[in-house]
């Protein structure tokens, strides 16, 4: 069993590189993978590895850059370790949105899930879902919408044009990419402006689903794909053909082929590509066969 470990925090960094380094040298000491991306506004990364490895980890990630906590973080279990490889990355920021943030002097908005379903139920709050199309259509919450920007830089033009007077109830999958937009729309004059705290995969992890306002999965970006309540593993794989998940009932498709393609992606690949997902694909049952495992399997689980 895996610990998967998520959070951000928001805090001028310095010393990128040299923090890049130490950073990644400690993940491969404790055999600890993921993705850490640091940028001169803070911290984003989810981690993967045993318990113990993890938890010093945590340790070490707060001493190296130098704070005592976080400002959101969740943790769940997986039976397989969902990451292929440690990476460290240096951005210019770890919400792409064109502005470094600082959450100094920032209203405390966050909205604990016990609370939320009465937000959202309001019929006056705008229930904002600020993820990609494709997170979207996995699953979301009861009424909300979806800006359908594929690239983060693009939503504060959408923010811009939103009801000031309106409450705005806004979520993503661990809340980082809120948190940011929060701000943005704080210093546009919105006054009625809240977020989920700790995002999609808090609420699941809390709320029962008896008592949801959940519909769907969550998508995760590592090799869980998705997620459902309790925050156990969901049913979605992904496309080979597109990068995209691929639900049960998309499997039934006729454009969907093991290893090639879905509906998403299929009359748009050319023959070329098909015949090469297919040749890496019957790579991979031969080597299912004999029991080993494929590069692409261990990568893409």
């Amino acid at each position: 069993m895996f610990d998967i470990f998520g959070f951000y925090k928001f805090k001028k960094l310095t010393s990128l590189k040299k923090n890049k380094i130490l950073l990644q040298d400690y993940l491969i000491k404790k055999n600890i993978r993921g993705t850490i991306v640091i940028a001169s506004e803070g911290v984003n990364a989810t981690i993967s590895g045993k318990t113990s490895d993890v938890k010093l980890t945590i340790t070490k990630i707060k001493k190296i850059l130098d704070f005592k906590k976080f400002d959101s973080e969740n943790i769940s279990k997986s039976k397989f370790q969902p990451f292929h490889k440690p990476k460290v990355k240096i951005k210019k920021e770890v919400v792409p949105m064109g502005y470094s943030l600082s959450l100094k002097n920032k209203k405390d908005n966050h909205v604990d899930p016990k609370k939320w379903n009465k937000l959202i139920n309001d019929k006056e709050t705008l229930v904002l879902d600020s993820r990609k199309p494709f997170e979207y259509k996995v699953g979301t919450f009861k009424k909300s919408v979806n800006p359908d920007v594929d690239n983060f830089r693009e939503f504060p033009k959408y923010l811009e044009k939103l009801n000031k007077k309106k409450p705005i109830a806004m979520f993503c999958t661990g809340g980082i990419r809120c948190e940011k937009a929060s701000v943005f729309l704080e210093k546009k004059g919105f006054k009625n402006v809240y977020q989920l705290k700790g995002g999609i995969l808090n609420y699941l992890k809390n709320i029962k689903n008896e008592d949801s306002l959940w519909k769907g999965e969550c998508f995760v970006f590592d090799n869980r794909i998705s997620v459902k309540h309790g925050l156990v593993t969901g049913t979605y794989s992904m496309c080979s053909g597109c990068r995209k998940p691929v639900s049960l009932k998309d499997k039934k498709s006729k454009k969907y082929e093991e290893g090639v393609s879905c509906s998403n992606c299929r009359d748009n690949l050319t023959e070329i590509q098909k015949g090469r997902f297919r040749m890496r694909q019957k790579q991979i049952n031969l080597a299912k066969k004999s029991g080993s495992k494929h590069i692409f399997q261990k990568e893409f689980k």
